[in-house]
């Protein structure tokens, strides 16, 4: 297996928010205690309900929002809440990300050469030349002509918008590249030719890919690892194929079960959950899946979610039900 070239050890992030009625600041608690590890040239996948903190988790690796408590480690630097902006800089150096919208991320304002060519623009170049012929050798590479160097975003499809910002991430030879649901936002008929271009992208240029997606087909078909998030917690982790083998939390078995059976003859029972997902704002420190889970036990009402545990090769995950199957 690679390097780790990603370990988050304990992140956490909360947001202070407007003050309650008896004056004091709420914390809405984002990501708490998030512990992955992402290797060398691998995809790594990170499913959740809407919610649940996973772009949270992402802008922090980032540096977009401030960590809270715990650390990372990435490209030789430990991150914490008190790194430097010197430090992040240099972290920054080493990952570019796609977003979600590629109609919100690009400006208008500019041609596509100028998009594509700006991260190296903020890293200090500033001969327009070599900017351009940058932008020109990565253009053909997404699926885009020449031609389109000097259009504006606006005469292009949402596809090649994504094309575009894919672009963009690859110009100052990121080897850690952020996907936030990079197709979610598109047409289905484009779907499949986005992912294909990361897939073949990551292999020409060695890339490691942290993928963010509701899709779990998708996840299951392209990632060798991933996590399952649920209001800022990780419930499950490890080898890709392991976990939809064998879910090991009622939360992942639940997603797993909503996923579209394309055999008819193939029966899957449905896990419908009921109620409501509990507020993120000053959560109670106990599971905080209590509340919606099928199976639960009074200590996931009353104790903290355990520690992660092995439940298989590369595989662990928490829940106070794990040792205690009949």
């Amino acid at each position: 297996m690679g390097e780790v070239i990603l370990k988050t050890n304990d992140l956490t992030v909360d947001f202070k928010i407007k003050k309650n009625v008896f004056g004091k600041p709420d914390r809405l608690s984002a990501v708490q205690n998030v512990n992955i590890e992402i290797r060398r040239g691998e995809i790594y996948g990170l499913v959740g309900e809407s919610g649940c903190g996973k772009s949270t988790l992402a802008n922090a690796i980032l540096g977009f929002v401030p960590i809270t408590s715990g650390s990372f480690e990435c490209f030789g630097h430990t991150m914490t809440a008190a790194s430097k902006a010197s430090e992040w800089k240099e972290v920054r150096r080493h990952m570019q990300t796609v977003f979600q919208d590629p109609y919100s991320s690009l400006n208008t304002r500019f041609t596509v050469w100028q998009i594509i060519s700006e991260p190296l623009y903020i890293a200090g170049e500033r001969d327009e030349r070599v900017l351009r012929e940058r932008a020109a050798a990565l253009v053909e590479k997404v699926g885009l002509s020449l031609r389109d160097l000097d259009r504006y975003v606006f005469e292009f499809s949402g596809g090649q918008r994504q094309r575009i910002a894919i672009a963009r991430a690859l110009i100052a030879n990121a080897e850690l590249i952020i996907c936030d649901e990079p197709t979610s936002a598109l047409d289905v008929s484009v779907h499949s030719q986005i992912c294909n271009l990361l897939l073949d992208l990551r292999e020409e240029f060695g890339l490691t890919y942290l993928f963010i997606s509701h899709n779990l087909s998708l996840i299951k078909h392209i990632t060798e690892h991933m996590a399952v998030m649920y209001l800022g917690e990780v419930m499950e982790s490890g080898a890709t194929d392991a976990i939809f083998a064998d879910p090991r939390t009622p939360y992942t078995e639940a997603l797993m079960s909503a996923i579209l059976e394309v055999n008819p003859q193939k029966d899957r029972e449905r896990i419908i959950l009921s109620g409501e997902a509990r507020s993120p704002i000053n959560p109670p420190d106990i599971c905080r899946f209590a509340n919606r889970c099928p199976r639960v036990c009074e200590a996931c009402r009353t104790m903290p979610l355990p520690p992660a545990v092995s439940v298989g090769e590369d595989h662990v995950a928490r829940c106070h039900l794990i040792g205690k199957e009949a």
